[in-house]
């Protein structure tokens, strides 16, 4: 019986297998993504080569203060030790098994999510796309079995973001996702965020009985950084249960601490009947998760939907750990406390620059919106970031987005600020 290796993968396998270790000595460059890569992206110049919190360093050496999170995905910054442990420990017992098994690693990480929401069951696959597609799939599974097949369509919002598949992005209402692709699939209602009337209006069409769901997400990202109000997020509840559709809550982002609650529905006073999880979940790790009710659930029967590689032993071990970090009063309340600080530190910075219409956001989930006549340039700045060693994002091409750790120090929070702000000077001239 062969003992799993104590030593790192890499140098048992260099050992045993000299090609690995060749391929490892292999000059890479940015040049390469061109000559090999689909360009659906268009990298920075730099190569990350190593993390460790809130910090990166690249091919040459330099340091990068991290505000992006690998898009709200780091949560605890680059290779917290937590996830290392559950990671390391996992991959020397067993790996995967598919879904003709389960696995402890996958039951106990659904009894954690399942005991700290309202839901009861738990839906395990591998991106925030998947998770969403499942939710809409059991939504409109859910409406065919309790109500006929002629109730099926989702009311969903312009400038959302579900994801891209075609069902999700379709759900997500940018054009710019969904043009050149054929037709698209059809019973999908756009509505602007935040605007009632616009929702009342969506279920006033055929007296709404042909609406099996509506999609939300409680604070847009990719469409501006705008929180959802509380008078939207609860006149969609009321609608839903008026009209005998279900609720859906887009947390691929918004969840796992990232507004300062375990999930952003905890802190608006609304509770969907499903709620889609990724991104932060993992922590770096690739998992997503869609949690509901055991009634909603049983319209989803064996065979109905599926994963592969969903529920995966190593993904669920490491999600697990970062549940057990971000799952508690220390790292939540710290959330809240970082927000202060990067609120204050940015209206400092636009009091001098004066180069935000807006600063708005939720926890460490912060959008700066900028004015006339800087408008469209949220990309020079992400360019001139990263030259002085600054990793941010964007949300559209007015907001420069800032999503760092959920635990990055506040150190790095004021050197990464300070570097913002030249940046600022150099881009918007």
């Amino acid at each position: 019986m062969s003992v799993p290796p104590s030593s790192s993968t890499l140098a048992v396998a260099a050992k045993h297998y000299p090609a690995v270790e060749k391929q490892a000595s292999l000059p890479v460059t940015r040049a390469m993504f061109d000559e090999l890569m689909v360009p659906c992206f268009a990298p920075a110049p730099f190569i990350p080569v190593r993390g460790s919190g809130s910090r990166m360093w690249d091919q040459q050496g330099r340091m990068y203060i991290d505000f992006a999170s690998g898009v709200a995905v780091t949560a605890l910054g680059h290779c917290h030790p937590a996830m290392v442990k559950a990671l390391t420990e996992q991959a020397q017992t067993i790996w995967h098994v598919s879904n003709w098994m389960t696995n402890e690693p996958a039951l106990r990480f659904a009894k954690k999510l399942v005991d700290a929401t309202f839901a009861e069951r738990a839906f395990f696959c591998n991106s925030g796309a998947e998770a969403n597609e499942a939710a809409l799939k059991l939504a409109r599974r859910y409406a065919h079995d309790h109500f006929g097949a002629e109730k099926f369509r989702v009311v969903s919002t312009l400038n959302a973001f579900h994801g891209r598949t075609f069902f999700t992005v379709t759900a997500g209402g940018q054009a710019k996702y969904a043009t050149g692709f054929g037709p698209t699939p059809t019973g999908f209602t756009h509505i602007r965020y935040n605007d009632i009337a616009g929702l009342e209006a969506a279920f006033d069409e055929e007296g709404g009985d042909d609406i099996c769901a509506v999609i939300l997400e409680p604070m847009q990202g990719e469409g501006g950084m705008i929180p959802g109000t509380p008078e939207f997020l609860t006149a969609a509840r009321r609608l839903c249960d008026e009209h005998d559709a279900l609720l859906i809550f887009d947390e691929i982002q918004s969840g796992m601490g990232r507004t300062g609650a375990l999930f952003s529905y905890m802190q608006k006073g609304v509770v969907p009947d499903i709620l889609t999880s990724a991104k932060g979940l993992g922590g770096g790790f690739p998992v997503g998760a869609m949690l509901t009710t055991a009634e909603i659930a049983s319209a989803f029967s064996v065979g109905v939907h599926g994963t592969t590689y969903g529920g995966n032993p190593l993904a669920c071990a490491v999600a697990s750990a970062v549940f057990d970090v971000i799952n508690t009063t220390e790292v939540l309340d710290g959330v809240k406390a970082r927000h202060a600080l990067f609120m204050e530190g940015l209206r400092t910075i636009n009091s001098r620059r004066e180069v935000f219409a807006d600063i708005r956001g939720e926890g460490v989930w912060l959008g700066c919106e900028l004015k006339a006549p800087w408008q469209g340039k949220a990309g020079a700045v992400m360019q001139a970031a990263g030259d002085e060693g600054l990793v941010v994002l964007m949300a559209g091409p007015d907001v420069v987005r800032i999503a760092p750790s959920l635990i990055i120090s506040l150190d790095e929070i004021l050197e990464g600020l300070a570097r913002l702000e030249t940046a600022l000077g150099k881009a918007l001239v």
